[in-house]
């Protein structure tokens, strides 16, 4: 018999509910007689949208809402863009389940361009990011940043609707809505690193709902959770949220390296300190925290107070 409708708690955003809905799909793919809802619940970073991220608030801007309504019983499983998560475990949940991950690359839609050396002198990029703006700038100093934010498709609208040359986004977010036709060029990793966690969902549920583990289990992805689990205990280390100039990407190697770089920018991008780490993949966190260690020793601690 199949368990109990499954009620998946979320943001309204298009990419949001396409990751609910993949969940969803995941899950019924597994049983078919599987019954799932989605909720969609409004955060704190969805209803002020005329500030910068930094200035609503440190962390969990996108997340917040959604883990109160598990902690309370309202839904059973909540699905995140990875790299909104807090990297401080929420007393009462449980990262269940880290599916495979999509792309990790920031793009440009920027139309008429076709590489960041092409852009014009002093042309308008718009973001949100203090990440892509400080390691674009350190590319690019002569770039104007232009802050933006809003849903995917609100971004790319901004590039006529404000006259910027282009903006910057997630390639894992474009592809996802059938948007990948607008990518003018992808940033490579030596040009621009991703956020922590770019391009994975994070699956939680409460910590003692046991047959809602079970059921997301099969949906993890080992390689996909250690590679992420370094990342963000680099992040954590570090002291930085998604508003802090930090870049990272870990890979997996052969089934047992993992392979972890990280790096900090200053914010006006006048300097990149970027460091690489190798160790076995059981030693995820232990490495993101040793990496961090290191990029604090080299003196990038003052980037992250600004």
């Amino acid at each position: 018999m199949s368990l109990a409708t499954l009620r998946i708690g979320t943001r309204g955003s298009d990419l949001a509910l396409w990751q609910a809905r993949y969940v969803a799909d995941a899950l019924r793919r597994l049983d078919g007689d599987r019954a799932v809802e989605i909720k969609v619940i409004r955060t704190i970073g969805d209803r002020v949208l005329d500030r910068p991220i930094a200035a609503v608030g440190t962390q969990g801007v996108f997340v917040k809402e959604v883990q109160e309504e598990l902690l309370q019983g309202r839904v059973d499983l909540a699905v995140h863009s990875m790299k909104d998560l807090e990297t401080q475990a929420v007393e009462g949940l449980i990262l269940a389940a880290v599916p495979p991950r999509g792309a990790v690359a920031d793009v440009l839609v920027a139309p008429g361009f076709h590489s960041l050396s092409e852009l014009p002198q002093g042309a308008r990029i718009g973001t949100g990011s203090p990440r892509r703006r400080a390691q674009l700038l350190h590319l690019r100093p002569d770039l104007e940043m232009v802050p933006v934010r809003g849903n995917v498709p609100g971004r790319i609208e901004r590039v006529a609707e404000a006259g910027l040359t282009g903006v910057v986004l997630a390639e894992a977010g474009l592809v996802r809505l059938g948007l990948g036709g607008r990518i003018s060029f992808t940033l490579s990793l030596d040009e621009v690193l991703p956020a922590p966690g770019q391009g994975a969902l994070a699956i939680e549920c409460r910590a003692d709902d046991a047959a809602t583990r079970m059921a997301l289990a099969p949906l993890h992805d080992a390689a996909t959770g250690a590679a992420t689990r370094a990342e963000r205990a680099l992040l954590r280390g570090l002291g930085g949220g998604c508003h802090a100039p930090i870049g990272a990407f870990a890979q997996v190697w052969a089934g047992r390296t993992l392979v972890l770089e990280g790096g900090v920018a200053a914010p006006d991008g006048h300097a990149v300190e970027r460091a690489t780490l190798r160790g076995d993949v059981e030693e995820a966190a232990a490495l993101g925290e040793r990496l961090a260690a290191l990029l604090l020793q080299r003196g990038v601690e003052p980037w992250l107070a600004e």
